[in-house]
């Protein structure tokens, strides 16, 4: 026989909507797993404004999605990246808005040695790629550094050794900038540190430091990672003051190592590389004194004895001048004869040009110029007087052109038009103050047509009690005293008291009747 399945089978199981079904799901998932600890790859990193950090975690079959609330992600000591291997601690829970599930992280650290390599090998890549680490950007470091400032720990081993160091080679003026050399403050605090160096004013309150020396003892991989940090790496690079990195012992290498202007395998070699010894430098100067006076006193004798040498060389004064001499006395011996020779023939020269200055001659030739000078004064005066003669027609016609009765008749003509015109400005005025009065009787008459007075006038009367309008005979008979005004005046009915009473007040606009 076939089986039947009855319709109403299972009408009797509850209902449950979604917001209950879904928060039953969000208990027993958070009851089973309330704080797990899970290994796995990053995936996708979404960092949003919020400070909040979206991730997945992954293997090779599964992908769980987790979240890195604001405050936990501050205090992370490794923050994750894509392709990371990590162990990441917290509860799972799930997410009704959108019907999954995810991890709360609350802590997340490198799932060993190797991850933390493969990271640090990632960073220096990248870094690397970006010539952070070549060597033609690099500083070279002063010879003796006024200021130092030193990033450290203040109450470490290596601040004290550094200072000794320096105290023992060449004590210079060294500014400490306390830091967290370890744990999750250690790297934002150094890249501040370096870059509030940097900010110092030159010959400021606080000196500027001419060099920056960053440095920490040794540890561990973890303990050193702050080191590592792309943000420090960054800030040392952008650097303008040289800096010395001393983190670790010698076999400790850092990001910050590759980037910073000089590595110190330890916080002591840093001293040494920032100063040299003083009692070494004193010798040396010492030293190049001594070479330096015995190579001038040498310089002096070698030069003095070759300065002699050419001195025997050069010839005797005496022979020097026997030959001018010589020409200078056949000189002396020429210069009568040509002295004479030359006035001779100057004296002819002479002789031959005064022959043509004759008196005749001079004669001759200021006739002439006065015949000249005749000639040139007699056409000089039809030209004047031609000249004068046009300037008198030129002036003669512009005084014809000059007429000053038309001037005159101008003038009249302008003062008619000037009359007419203020006539005519005249007549306006009193036509527009008539206007004005016509409107002005014409309100006034309106206001007496409106007000009550003419009213009055029409047979009505206002009716006053105790100084108030009266407008019913209830209020009239409470009244002590009526006053009644008509157009012509008033009058009171009642007591002298309530008439003085009503006359106090002053009249106002009532009811008519």
């Amino acid at each position: 026989m076939d089986l039947i399945d009855d319709p109403q089978e299972g009408m009797n199981s509850p209902e449950f909507t979604v917001t209950e079904i879904s928060g039953a799901i969000k208990r027993v998932i958070e009851g089973n797993f309330g704080h797990v600890r899970i290994r796995g790859e990053v995936g996708r990193v979404s960092r949003p404004r919020s400070g909040h950090i979206y991730l997945d975690l992954k293997d090779d079959r599964s992908v769980i999605s987790g979240v890195i609330w604001k405050g936990v992600s501050a205090r992370l000591q490794t923050q994750p990246e894509e392709g990371m291997e990590v162990v990441a601690t917290g509860r799972v829970t799930t997410f009704g808005g959108q019907s999954k599930y995810q991890i709360v992280i609350e802590e997340i650290k490198p799932a060993g040695m190797g991850a933390l390599m493969a990271l640090l090998e990632k960073r220096k890549k990248q870094l690397e790629a970006e010539g952070l680490f070549d060597v033609a950007r690099k500083r070279p470091l002063p010879y003796l550094p006024e200021v130092i400032g030193v990033i450290t720990s203040p109450s470490g081993a290596v601040i004290r050794d550094i200072l000794h160091r320096l105290r023992d080679r060449f004590p210079r003026k060294v500014l400490i900038w306390p830091v967290a050399v370890q744990g999750a403050k250690c790297a934002p605090e150094v890249a501040r540190a370096i870059e509030g160096f940097n900010a110092l004013s030159p010959g400021g309150a606080l000196p500027r430091p001419d060099l920056l020396i960053v440095a920490r003892g040794g540890g561990s991989v973890e303990d050193l990672w702050g080191f590592n940090e792309e943000v420090v790496a960054r800030a040392a690079a952008a650097s303008e003051i040289p800096l010395i990195s001393a983190v670790g012992h010698e076999t400790d290498t850092t990001l910050i190592d590759y980037v910073s202007d000089k590595r110190a395998p330890t916080p002591t070699a840093a001293a040494e590389l920032a100063v040299p010894v003083r009692h070494e430098l004193v010798a040396w100067l010492e030293g190049q004194g001594a070479r330096m006076g015995q190579l001038l006193s040498q310089g002096l004798s070698a030069r003095g004895q070759r300065l002699r040498d050419m001195g025997r060389a050069l010839p005797r004064p005496e022979a020097l001048v026997e030959g001018p001499r010589q020409r200078l006395d056949r000189a002396v011996d020429k210069l009568d004869p040509a002295l004479i020779a030359g006035v001779q023939r100057r004296r002819v020269r002479l002789a031959d040009v005064s022959g043509s200055l004759r008196p005749v001659t001079l004669q001759r030739r200021l006739r002439d110029e006065g015949l000249r000078l005749q000639d040139r004064s007699g056409r000089m005066g039809p030209s004047l007087g031609r000249l004068v003669t046009a300037r008198r027609e030129r002036f003669e016609g512009l005084a014809r052109r000059f007429r000053p009765a038309a001037l005159v008749q101008e003038n009249a003509r302008k003062r008619e038009a000037l009359d007419k015109l203020t006539a005519r400005l005249s007549e306006a005025g009193q036509r527009q103050i008539g206007d004005w009065r016509r409107r002005v009787d014409a309100l006034d008459r309106l206001r007496e047509t409106l007000s009550y007075k003419s009213t009055l006038a029409r047979g009505y009367a206002v009716v006053r009690g105790d100084g108030e309008v009266v407008t019913s005979t209830k209020a009239a008979q409470k009244a002590a005293a009526l006053e009644i005004e008509f157009a012509d005046g008033r009058m009171t009915v009642g007591g002298k008291g309530a008439a003085k009473k009503a006359a106090g007040k002053p009249p106002e606009q009532g009811s008519l009747f």
